[in-house]
């Protein structure tokens, strides 16, 4: 996948697009829209400068952090002002408020999109066996890839997602129609209902995960981490497959993880 490339491929190849898609956008956009820009000529360079640093935003999914996601997005209008064209004002604003469409700025505090590799969850509905029709949440579910992971895992489940960033909501319930998309904070969604609750968050937010799970989920329903352990209760299962990342399985009601005795 793009995104696995090695820094900074991912950017070179999303600037490389967004400047096609300007160059090409300056011919093409006349005859696409024969009526206003044929008229008004002026609005050719504006749109196709809008298009395609919008190009750009959507392409910075491919940054593995913030900051690659800010150069990959910045990365096309401030090569075209270097390659001394003129740039209107709003051309240093609009990859930023495109940004901050996509990812809004109370959304920072928890992951990245760090999409769910496609065979993650393989092994999961052997440890964590669910009945026909169980509620399943992806609780944060970005593009769609945990809930395509757990839809292999769980094909009778009713899966749900939950996304902060309504961009990417939109894109994850055109990419998964079979599942209940909904834009909302995963931290103010109750989680009482569910069956199973997936996660792919960052260590610092685990404790918090930890505390909400707790408060809400029923007993015998699961919480399920990719990656990063809850280090206050004690794994039911950690499932490890060579070099991927471990899957941390969570039963209700969780005990308090037991301490490492001292030799």
């Amino acid at each position: 996948m793009l995104s696995r490339l090695r820094w900074p491929l991912p950017a070179l190849m999303a600037w490389a697009c967004a400047w096609l898609a300007y160059t090409v956008l300056q011919d093409a956009l006349p005859a696409l829209w024969p009526g206003p820009l044929a008229q008004a000529g002026g609005l050719v360079r504006p749109v196709s400068l809008a298009l395609a640093c919008a190009l750009g935003v959507v392409l910075s999914l491919l940054g593995q952090t913030w900051w690659r996601r800010l150069a990959i997005a910045a990365g096309f209008p401030i090569s075209l002002a270097v390659s001394g064209a003129s740039l209107p004002a709003w051309g240093w604003l609009a990859p930023l408020a495109l940004l901050l469409l996509i990812y809004p700025v109370n959304a920072w505090r928890d992951a990245p999109l760090f999409p769910t590799p496609a065979r993650a969850l393989q092994r999961l509905a052997a440890s964590a066996p669910l009945p026909e029709g169980a509620l399943v949440l992806d609780a944060g579910c970005g593009l769609g890839h945990a809930l395509v992971a757990l839809r292999r895992a769980y094909p009778k489940a009713q899966l749900h997602g939950i996304e902060w960033s309504w961009p990417l909501r939109a894109l994850c319930a055109l990419r998964c129609p079979w599942a209940r998309v909904r834009q909302g904070d995963i931290w103010r969604a109750d989680w009482g209902p569910y069956d199973l609750v997936y996660l792919f968050q960052r260590p610092e937010s685990m404790p918090r995960a930890v505390r909400k799970a707790r408060a809400e989920m029923r007993p015998g329903s699961w919480l399920v981490s990719l990656e990063f352990e809850a280090r206050e209760i004690g794994p039911h299962q950690v499932l490890r497959d060579g070099d991927a990342k471990p899957v941390w399985l969570y039963r209700a009601p969780f005990a308090a993880q037991q301490p490492v005795p001292r030799p």
